[in-house]
């Protein structure tokens, strides 16, 4: 082991990758590390046991916490395994409880800047996050949270910021900036103006309102990161939102897609049919759900 990188000693920031045993995570776990060891960044797995709800005899209460935690030991060790392949090592910790609420916990706990979870599933976010683990965390926590799908990269080399005007858009636009400033290279910035068709032929001046209205937010973010001397390009597309996200991310191959949560009732909106929900679902590579802590 003297011979590993320690990805415990942070220097830049601590990512927490959620695990359930499953390839998505253990990529997700991956992609993490390598991004970590080339961008000094600190690494720590997590894996959640849900508590034992059966009658316990004292006698037998060691023997079944024992059974019921070598499941978490066993999805530990395969990380700790990534680990030692990737020439690093991290920190790994098992817990018992609320799954989502322990991954958040711990999250808090340890201070860490951001939560990777692997998206599951190859049919949207019907399947991928409806009512899972992974939709809870990215409702109810404070940190940003990362989304992977089954086998992407990770990598913030070019980044796609999605952006309304909103207040949480540009927490998420001082996010990107920031990010591409420190590891990447180039951020593109979108902004859709989503209205259907009779709204179009009813009120084809307000349409035109909304499309300048656009392009002075991605025109704004643009500003915003000038004194960050990163190459940006804005895009104002007509549509609906997260089709045209998508789009321009397979377009531009975007490396990773970033856009704002919108304030507390995050699960609620996540889960009504919300841009964010639609874009995770189906999105060709990682995306990132800028908190507003």
């Amino acid at each position: 082991m003297g011979n590993l990188l320690s990805l415990k000693r942070v220097r830049n920031i601590l990512i927490l990758v959620a695990l359930d045993g499953s390839d998505t995570s253990n990529n997700a776990l991956r992609q993490t590390i390598r991004f970590a060891r080339a961008k000094a960044c600190g690494v720590t797995a997590v894996t959640v046991l849900p508590p034992y709800e059966g009658d316990l005899e004292l006698g037998m209460m060691s023997n079944i916490r024992q059974a019921m935690k070598e499941p978490g030991e066993k999805i530990l060790d395969a990380a700790n395994k990534i680990a030692v392949e990737e020439g690093v090592e991290i920190e790994t910790t098992l817990e018992t409880g609320n799954i989502h609420e322990s991954i958040i916990d711990v999250a808090i706990e340890k201070d860490c800047d951001m939560i990777v979870i692997g998206r599951s599933g190859k049919h949207g976010i019907e399947r991928a996050l409806m009512g899972s683990t992974a939709a809870r965390v990215i409702g109810y926590s404070p940190i940003d949270v990362l989304v992977m799908p089954n086998n992407a990269t990770l990598k913030w080399d070019n980044i796609l910021l999605a952006v309304d005007g909103s207040k949480y858009s540009e927490i998420a636009a001082n996010r990107a900036i920031n990010m591409a400033q420190t590891y990447g290279e180039e951020l593109n910035i979108i902004s859709v103006v989503d209205v259907n068709e009779e709204f179009y032929a009813n009120a084809p001046d307000a349409v035109e309102q909304m499309v300048r209205n656009a392009h002075d937010v991605v025109d704004s973010v643009q500003d915003m990161s000038k004194k960050s001397k990163i190459k940006t390009n804005t895009f104002v597309r007509e549509g609906e939102s997260h089709e045209k996200i998508i789009e321009m991310a397979r377009k531009l191959q975007s490396d990773m897609i970033c856009l704002g949560s919108h304030g507390r009732t995050g699960l609620r909106r996540l889960l009504m049919g919300s841009v964010t929900e639609k874009v995770i679902g189906n999105a060709p590579c990682p995306v990132l759900v800028v908190k507003s802590h």
